[in-house]
């Protein structure tokens, strides 16, 4: 399982939103220490998807695979059964498979998104975006996301995740994937999904006895007509880091921890406020998932929009891969 499942089943062991668990056979054991752990029934849990959905009447899939690799394989016979699927970040690990995934939920018999977690149940980026669509610190022209902590190994994940987080196979890379992808999608929200003319990304391996196979040190830049994106992604931070700052015509918004923000408007003083609490509906992945199946919400509008289910974010963080400090064109690529 993934290595975020603990906190999953922590948050919602008393909820009755979720009935089925899959655990592959290869950690089955996984599933005796989240039962026991729990309070969980054997009969929850199959070790094969296909079987599982083939059993149960599930509307929606809430998918923490193992590594990020098997995103395809989850999508695709979800896709086949008519199957939702929400995905824990990053979407895929190379534009080949989230092109796939695209074209599986295309085909899918009543399956509306495969879709990218993100930051859900953070008020404060709402609040951004808010300040931004109210024209209150006028149209944007630059985007800085800071988003990483000192390092998996260095903050003490498990020897399982480190193993296929650190493998460029089963990740797709290192801290680029594992914290690019909040800038790609936050960026492809604030701009209302437009895509960026150029993407130009760096990458460092400066913890290279640490990290011998993946980058721990990236930086995205995405260029629009009027505006900028700075992604900056790290497993070389001196503590963990969440925040972003949008700067308009008219003044600038920083997000400050997961609820509130500083704004500073043209020629006033700096002010700082609490976010507005989010809807019930927002405040978690789930709930949200569970409320656009079965209470008709519509997902404009939000952290969890459509944006984050066109593969858009994923294949600029690809083009900019292949670059290697070189400035990638995406004029007349979809």
């Amino acid at each position: 399982m993934h290595g975020h499942a603990s906190g999953f089943f922590g948050q919602f062991q008393h909820a009755r939103i979720c009935r089925w668990w899959e655990s592959p056979k290869p950690i089955a054991s996984s599933r005796h220490i989240f039962a026991k752990s729990y309070g969980l029934a054997p009969g929850l849990f199959y070790s094969d998807l296909e079987e599982m959905l083939k059993a149960t009447q599930s509307s929606g899939r809430y998918s923490r695979t193992r590594n990020t690799y098997d995103h395809r394989r989850v999508v695709e016979i979800c896709a086949r059964y008519g199957v939702h699927v929400m995905m824990e970040k990053p979407l895929a690990v190379s534009l080949e498979d989230a092109r796939a995934i695209e074209e599986s939920v295309a085909r899918g018999q009543d399956s509306g998104f495969g879709k990218l977690r993100n930051d859900p149940g953070i008020a404060s980026n709402q609040a951004a975006y808010d300040l931004v669509h109210d024209n209150a610190i006028g149209e944007i022209r630059k985007i800085v996301v800071h988003d990483g902590h000192r390092g998996p190994k260095e903050i003490g994940v498990g020897p399982g995740v480190l193993a296929w987080l650190t493998d460029p196979k089963l990740n797709g890379g290192g801290a680029l994937f594992d914290f690019g992808c909040y800038g790609a999608d936050l960026a492809t929200w604030l701009m209302d999904g437009r895509r960026p003319e150029s993407v130009t990304a760096v990458t460092q391996q400066i913890s290279a006895d640490v990290y011998p196979r993946v980058d721990d040190e990236a930086t995205i830049i995405l260029t629009y007509p009027h505006a900028q994106a700075i992604v900056q992604a790290s497993w070389n931070w001196p503590f963990s880091r969440k925040d972003m700052e949008v700067y308009g015509q008219k003044g600038l918004c920083i997000t400050v921890g997961r609820d509130a923000v500083r704004v500073r408007l043209s020629e006033k003083e700096e002010t700082s406020a609490d976010s507005k609490p989010l809807e019930k509906t927002k405040e978690d992945s789930v709930s949200y998932l569970r409320a656009v199946l079965l209470g008709g919400l519509k997902t404009g509008g939000t952290i969890f929009s459509r944006n984050e289910c066109d593969c858009d974010g994923n294949t600029r963080r690809r083009e900019a891969v292949r670059g290697y400090g070189k400035t990638v064109s995406l004029a007349g690529t979809r």
